[in-house]
């Protein structure tokens, strides 16, 4: 086949032949050829790659089971490593901070900075030696990486979506799989650390496991997926993951500003006097929205199943909150140590042997009063909770009436 290394350099082979040769050299490593032989025809007959060509390879290879799946997912990063070809694309939105891939690359920077700096660090330090405090620092770490599973659920419920639309449908098939291996691998990391009982070696090679394939779930996403959505996808497409991003929340970081493109479709001012009908009135969301803010009280709703959908931002937040708890499981927003009575709470909320719980805690200047409700509906089914958090300080303070104005 020298005739058709030699051609490839002084003429673009066709694109059928060219795909069937793809097919032709993943189909042998699929049934078991090995790796390096392998890359060596996909270097020799191939060179580079277009992502369109990998979109249309991923939709010829799906049902794997989870081994083959696991196995082939890595070797196919290997062999596409140096081998994407460069994007070519005039205008590249996604350097606009705010736009949604400009977001997602702002997460795996954060995901790599706290697997480089924190886990493979603490990881070292827990070979040495497994002290409670190295298991601790750990499961600290841990504990931050689930906040994956936000950037997971953006890339699974608004980029894949999309590209079903142009009739790409590999990522959904495999890499979602994929993303499902790596949350159940992070969650077993936890479980293994929380209840560790001197298995020194399991831990070890878990959290080898989950450091591999998040590193490699980030080469894959910034060098396949976001060029692919970027093919494919039209600003309006843009617009639209952007404007519901914020439901899902955000991994460890949040959007660097607001994107706003230069043609845009949605009239996001029209969203925003929109109006509620409630059973005792009527508000605009903006009106609704400057009320909560503006309660002496910070709420927080947290739905049925446990995660985080809403927070009042009013001028003096008794604790801290970003945006970036949106979207997250309530039990993932507290450290390891209260997750429990986190937990037993809610498991009393949902089967109805409480309505509500009380504590009260001295912090910094501060005596917080924070308060749980049960949320039910008018059937009693379980809707969610309602945590509300009060600096009562002030209240205890008071003595005597006041009548008349400041």
């Amino acid at each position: 086949m020298s005739e058709i290394i030699n051609n490839r350099e002084q003429q673009p082979i066709q694109n059928t032949e060219r795909l069937e040769m793809l097919k032709q050299i993943f189909t042998d490593l699929h049934n078991g050829r090995n790796t390096a032989e392998v890359k060596g025809h996909f270097d020799a007959y191939i060179g580079k790659i277009r992502v369109e060509e990998i979109s249309q390879l991923s939709h010829e290879f799906v049902n794997f089971s989870e081994e083959e799946l696991k196995r082939i997912y890595n070797q196919h990063t290997e062999i596409f490593k140096e081998a994407v070809a460069e994007d070519t694309r005039k205008q590249q939105p996604e350097e606009q901070p705010g736009h949604p891939v400009h977001t997602f690359k702002l997460e795996n920077e954060e995901l790599e900075k706290l697997v480089k700096t924190k886990l493979q660090v603490h990881l070292w330090h827990f070979e040495k030696e497994d002290t409670a405090e190295n298991v601790y620092k750990l499961l600290e770490d841990i504990h931050l990486l689930l906040d994956i599973d936000k950037h997971f659920n953006r890339k699974e419920h608004l980029i894949f979506p999309f590209l079903e639309k142009y009739g790409i449908y590999g990522p959904t098939n495999n890499m979602w799989r994929i993303d499902d291996f790596i949350r159940d691998a992070i969650k077993e990391t936890k479980q293994q650390l929380t209840n560790y009982q001197g298995d020194k070696k399991a831990i070890i090679q878990i959290i080898n496991y989950v450091i591999e394939e998040v590193n490699a779930m980030i080469y894959r996403e910034e060098n396949i997926l976001f060029p692919m959505a970027l093919n494919n996808f039209t600003e309006d497409d843009w617009v639209k993951i952007a404007h519901e991003s914020d439901e899902i929340g955000y991994c460890l970081t949040e959007p660097a500003a607001e994107w706003r493109p230069e043609r845009k479709q949605l009239d996001t001012n029209a969203i925003s006097e929109g109006y509620i009908r409630l059973e005792t009135g009527i508000l605009s969301l903006k009106q609704l929205e400057l009320i909560l803010n503006h309660l002496p009280v910070d709420i927080t709703f947290i739905d049925h199943e446990d995660v985080v959908r809403y927070f009042s931002h009013g001028k003096e937040r008794i604790f801290a909150r970003t945006k970036a708890v949106i979207g997250r499981t309530v039990q993932n927003c507290h450290p390891p140590k209260s997750v429990h009575v986190v937990e037993e709470l809610l498991k009393d909320f949902k089967a109805g042997r409480k309505d509500s719980e009380d504590f009260w805690i001295k912090f910094q200047d501060k005596y917080v009063y924070i308060r749980y409700f049960a949320v039910r509906d008018e059937n009693g089914k379980y809707i969610g909770t309602l945590e509300f958090t009060q600096n009562i300080a002030p209240i205890q303070a008071i003595d005597g009436e006041k009548r008349i104005l400041s």
